[in-house]
């Protein structure tokens, strides 16, 4: 599930810019006059509910941790939970720690800028069984990344993932495809994606899977030769990876542990642990396994009467994004989100394709008002909106993680919930 799974990553540049323009901030969008955070015209929002009922104990960071911050990040677009990334080459101590890499359980793939890397930084370029220099195109909604797949050694925490297939995002890499400039906007910047790179940790090991194997599937992978790049096949084990199934240990799967925020929170600290039940830190305990389909990660949710048949638990986007009549859109320029009157406490079912039901609280607030009344905080809960998802997406995203451990596991991994893939909480 290429496209679906990777376009709500981006939902953040595409539409946060523009709450985030409204409320006076700089980040990536339209240069219109914002509304003062202590104008006149501010809506009073109380904090309302909390977006989920518990919150995750507090844990040393281990080995097989590393500390998550939500804040300010690349251009102060609120939601987007970050991490430090070293990136080196293959067998050698030649590295570079990457910061604000976004941590994404709703694609796959490691993805980090050429402009973040030392011109002295050689990374061996990957190539596929016919010698063709690979490059890929990775389509989201509203707009792609292009470069070239290299081999790094990836090291995060305690963690390795030696010789792991990343994409290198540069725009003057050969001659950009025209079938891969027709999915949108560029993301080729830290500017426009709102991130320095994407860690890309989700419940698949590779980027486009068995899908891209047997035949060329446009807009995708491409083998080049000098400026000219021509769409190709290209064998799972050469795709973009996940790195967690390449790690030595801790390599089932990942937890995502972020405070409960209430209303809003300047920025927040959490965690991003490695491996499902492998360590006393990253026990499933009591967390609800919620199977995911094993070929495109979706489970359903039903809301008020409606069902949405592709949903996903997606740390990198930055809402909780579905279609509804039962909530008002905002204004434009923020028609991408919900203005209810006052802050509205809802709850849906989450069912998975194991048969687990799961009832989830939530809330969703006036995002206008949000955007007055807590201007300058990066951690809002209360965000949610229709954004561009079809009338079958439910996209649960940041804000169902805040005061939650939630898993993923990778597919064909065993856990102590069974083989992956799947989500919990």
């Amino acid at each position: 599930m290429r496209q679906p799974s990777s376009f709500v990553t981006l939902l953040c540049a595409a539409l946060l810019a523009l709450l985030v323009s409204a409320c006076g901030g700089g980040g990536g969008g339209s240069s219109g006059s914002g509304s003062a955070a202590n104008s006149s015209g501010t809506t009073s929002l109380s904090a309302g509910p909390t977006v989920t009922n518990t919150s995750p104990s507090p844990q040393v960071v281990a080995a097989n941790a590393v500390r998550v911050t939500v804040d300010s990040g690349v251009s102060n677009v609120p939601n987007m939970p970050f991490v430090s990334v070293t990136i080196c080459v293959p067998g050698t101590t030649q590295c570079q720690t990457i910061d604000h890499m976004l941590v994404d359980t709703g694609s796959w793939g490691v993805r980090v800028f050429a402009s973040q890397l030392p011109a002295s930084m050689t990374l061996p370029q990957q190539k596929d069984g016919s010698g063709n220099l690979v490059a890929e195109c990775m389509q989201f909604f509203d707009g792609y990344t292009w470069g070239s797949v290299k081999l790094a050694d990836l090291q995060i925490a305690g963690e390795k993932a030696a010789s792991l297939p990343i994409q290198v995002i540069d725009p003057n890499y050969a001659s950009l495809p025209s079938d891969c400039a027709n999915y949108g906007a560029s993301r080729n910047t830290p500017g426009t994606l709102q991130a320095n790179g994407i860690l890309g940790i989700g419940v698949f090991k590779h980027d486009c899977g068995a899908n891209c194997v047997q035949q060329a599937v446009a807009g995708t992978y491409y083998g080049c030769n000098g400026t000219a790049c021509t769409s190709i096949p290209l064998a799972e084990a050469l795709q973009v990876a996940n790195p967690i199934p390449y790690f030595a240990t801790d390599n089932n799967g990942s937890m995502l542990s972020l405070p409960t925020v209430s209303g809003g929170a300047q920025s927040v600290s959490g965690q991003l642990v490695f491996g499902i039940g492998t360590q006393s830190n990253n026990s499933l305990g009591s967390a609800q396994v919620i199977g995911v389909s094993p070929s495109n990660g979706t489970f359903t949710t039903v809301q008020n009467g409606t069902t949405y048949s592709n949903s996903i638990l997606d740390s990198g986007s930055t809402g909780l994004f579905f279609q509804t009549n039962a909530l008002p859109a905002c204004a434009s320029p923020n028609s991408a989100y919900y203005c209810p009157v006052s802050t509205q406490s809802l709850s849906a079912m989450i069912q998975g394709v194991n048969g687990t039901t799961s009832a989830v609280n939530f809330s969703v607030g006036n995002a206008t008002a949000i955007s007055q009344t807590y201007s300058g905080d990066s951690a809002l809960p209360l965000l949610a909106g229709p954004a561009f998802v079809t009338s079958s997406i439910f996209d649960w995203g940041l804000p169902f993680f805040y005061g939650r451990n939630v898993y993923a596991a990778v597919e064909q991994q065993a856990t102590p919930g069974g083989t992956g893939p799947y989500v919990a909480y």
